[in-house]
């Protein structure tokens, strides 16, 4: 992005700036409410609904399946700007395209992907990834959760936890085990509807952050699933899981970098106004170096962004870039929260200031999608090769 005193290296295109100009725009529209919507929990319908409107929801889906058929790059703006406002927004946006859209275009057959993406990219209806477990968050191979072969459908079983879209979803992409001696060469990956009998949805979880959006636990009782919903070959699903991780990793880095980029702008707004020992705070030296650092590892955290989305955009191997995004990102989240809070002294701890918020919001992007230390076992891994 360019400023007023600096040039980024990444020369955007006259699409992606429009694509990041929408989504501020489109942004701007997310404080009405919002306070509201975290204090209570309550999903954001109908600002889904106008996500899709936008094509938010299908982001890097061909047209011919009814997505806006943008690069990475352009997504990662987009999250940027949406983050800023409202996280919960961005991670049921990021949810969307990153895990569910992005795994049934890129791995899907033809069937499935007229079935399910056009209605998902509109924002019809929303999409779910099932991975975690109670005993099976990070180690995806330890999967509980079984699919039993039955010739022409699996019987499901088991149980999800901390599902993103999980009551308000209405397809599922769940991973289970089919053949536990192969271990993680036994693992399929199914589309799964909410209306199919056997399957319930938990209560929401009473979250610390991101609280407009709904997590909850899902279970499987002898839920039959037809062998035409498996995506890919028989085993598929652990590869499958790894792939679509890889990317959502970029969406959930951009989202972080939202966060400290809305922590940032509101604090240099207050410093401005706040006056203390007869000057605006912004002429203290003490708040200079906060904002200076807050600035500086955004716009580093923003670079490494961009870098995993161009990684992918080139099909080259950004399970290393995203990781070191999303790592990066994260921890600069919640550092710029903190400072923010900081910033706006009592101010920063009163919720129609925001930052308290944003703090909150912060802390999630250091867990899923996988915690700090899974981040650098992926990045070791990639570095050691």
């Amino acid at each position: 992005m360019q400023t007023a005193t600096s040039t980024n290296i990444y020369q955007l295109t006259e699409e992606q700036l429009a694509v990041r100009d929408a989504a501020r725009e489109f942004a701007q529209e997310l404080w009405a409410g919002v306070i509201e919507r975290d204090e209570h929990q309550k999903f954001p319908t109908e600002q889904v609904k106008k996500m899709g409107e936008l094509g938010f929801m299908g982001m890097m889906v061909s047209p011919e399946y009814g997505g806006s058929g943008l690069d990475t790059v352009s997504y990662v703006l987009a999250m940027e700007e949406i983050s800023k406002v409202d996280a919960s927004c961005s991670v049921i946006m990021s949810v969307n395209n990153s895990l569910v859209c992005w795994g049934l275009e890129q791995y899907g057959t033809e069937e499935q992907k007229q079935k399910y993406l056009p209605r998902l990219c509109s924002g019809e209806i929303i999409g779910a990834f099932a991975l975690s477990e109670p005993e099976a968050g990070s180690d995806a191979t330890s999967q509980r959760t079984t699919a039993e072969d039955m010739g022409d459908h699996y019987l499901l079983n088991g149980t999800k936890n901390w599902i993103t879209n999980g009551t308000t979803a209405s397809v599922y992409l769940v991973i289970a085990q089919t053949n536990p001696e192969l271990k993680s060469r036994g693992i399929n990956v199914l589309i799964v509807e909410k209306d199919m009998p056997g399957f319930i949805t938990g209560p929401k979880e009473n979250k610390l952050g991101i609280r407009g959006s709904d997590t909850c636990s899902l279970m499987f009782t002898d839920v039959k699933v037809p062998k035409e919903n498996r995506i890919g070959a028989d085993g598929f699903g652990f590869k499958f899981a790894m792939q679509v991780l890889a990317g959502g990793r970029i969406g959930i880095a951009s989202q972080a970098l939202g966060i400290a980029s809305g922590s940032l702008e509101l604090s240099l707004k207050y410093a401005k106004e706040r006056k203390a020992f007869g000057v605006e705070i912004a002429k203290h030296q003490a708040i200079q170096f906060k904002l200076a650092d807050m600035a500086t590892n955004i716009d580093a955290a923003r670079l490494l962004c961009l870098q995993a989305a161009a990684d992918k955009d080139n099909h080259g191997d950004y399970a290393k870039s995203g990781a070191m995004a999303k790592l990066f990102a994260s921890k600069v989240a919640m550092d710029s929260a903190v400072e923010a809070v900081q910033i706006h002294g009592g101010y920063g701890f009163v919720k129609e200031y925001h930052v308290e918020r944003f703090m909150r919001d912060a802390k999630i992007t250091q867990i899923y999608e996988g915690t700090s230390e899974i981040q650098k076992i992926v990045i070791s891994r990639e570095i050691l090769k």
